[in-house]
């Protein structure tokens, strides 16, 4: 039987369009990133923004050669080891932990894929990596100095109120850091006669209870550990200091950008384009045990002179002349 042209034409003009399909489908699965953050997606994106601009200086741009997928905990830590659980079964090609608590979730979770982290306590302690200069497992990342310089902050504030005795602490009893933040702050606040108060909280009721005990007890000023929940939750923590005429001090410059007083920590920014780099690097194939752990070398002292004459504060002009950053 003979064929009509027309007949030809059509069924070779639909073999053509079917091939592109085909080779679609033959083509390996874009790779998927699985985020782990402790905080919100709202509190985090502009750090989140940070990150995509680390993987695009490595070569990889998210929904182009990479997917991600968000899981937040929003500061429900118990929530973590589930989540870190899902995204191994999902069997993502790297998993990016933006915290100490996601990282520990993370690494208990995965002997095989590839972590990325932000650390907010030292990686070797916490058993995320066997050294600085060669992690030797699965995981690396950033070490960003948070909770090692509370004893810091306490300077700084002492300097800013000078005279006071009394000094709260606000820790998260489910991160891993509460105790050493407690017990390090506590020493370091004795040997220069200063009493410090911990309170805790887990929620917004808990940080509302802890003003609450701050104002009872009469606390001169206070320390606000770092954590994401905190972070997440910045603008509640710097308007109750500020009502309650708390001078408070802080781990991040977005505290003081949502009204906080003082803050000295490490640039959060520059922590999430390196984790960003990072990830980037093992999409192509660098292994997490090849990659020394980044120890961030840029801090942020940044003072809200506008909050500091709402809590009817002077702040010296040395520690005016110090600050990276006034905020009128």
């Amino acid at each position: 039987m003979i064929m009509k042209r027309r007949e030809f034409i059509k069924l070779i003009g639909g073999a053509a369009a079917a091939w592109p399909l085909a080779a679609r489908g033959q083509q390996p699965a874009m790779p998927v990133i699985g985020l782990l953050g402790g905080g919100s997606p709202a509190s985090g994106a502009h750090l989140v923004a940070m990150l995509r601009r680390g993987l695009a200086e490595a070569g990889t741009v998210e929904g182009r050669n990479v997917a991600i997928e968000y899981r937040w905990v929003e500061g429900q830590y118990d929530r973590l080891p589930a989540m870190a659980a899902e995204l191994v079964r999902r069997q993502v090609a790297v998993m990016v932990a933006l915290s100490t608590p996601p990282a520990l979730a993370a690494k208990a979770a995965t002997e095989t894929i590839p972590i990325v982290f932000g650390a907010t306590d030292d990686p070797v302690k916490l058993g995320l990596v066997a050294s600085i200069a060669r992690p030797g497992g699965n995981a690396t990342g950033v070490h960003f100095f948070v909770s090692d310089l509370a004893a810091k902050q306490l300077g700084l504030l002492r300097e800013l109120v000078p005279g006071v005795t009394r000094i709260g602490l606000l820790v998260n009893p489910n991160h891993a850091n509460a105790e050493v933040v407690a017990r390090d702050l506590t020493a370091a606040a004795a040997a220069i006669g200063v009493q410090i108060e911990v309170v805790q909280a887990s929620d917004g009721r808990g940080i509302e209870a802890a003003f609450a005990t701050l104002v009872g007890n009469k606390a001169e000023g206070l320390v606000v550990a770092a954590d994401p929940f905190f972070y997440s939750r910045r603008l509640q923590l710097a308007t109750l200091a500020t009502r309650h005429v708390i001078p408070a001090v802080y781990n991040a410059r977005e505290y003081a950008e949502a009204g906080g007083l003082m803050t000295y920590g490490t640039s959060l920014t520059e922590v999430f384009r390196h984790i960003g780099a990072y990830t980037g690097r093992i999409l192509k194939g660098a292994k997490p045990a090849d990659l020394p752990v980044v120890q961030s070398t840029k801090f942020d002292f940044v003072i809200n002179l506008s909050t500091a004459r709402a809590v009817g504060l002077d702040v010296p002009a040395t520690l005016l002349a110090r600050a990276d950053e006034v905020i009128e």
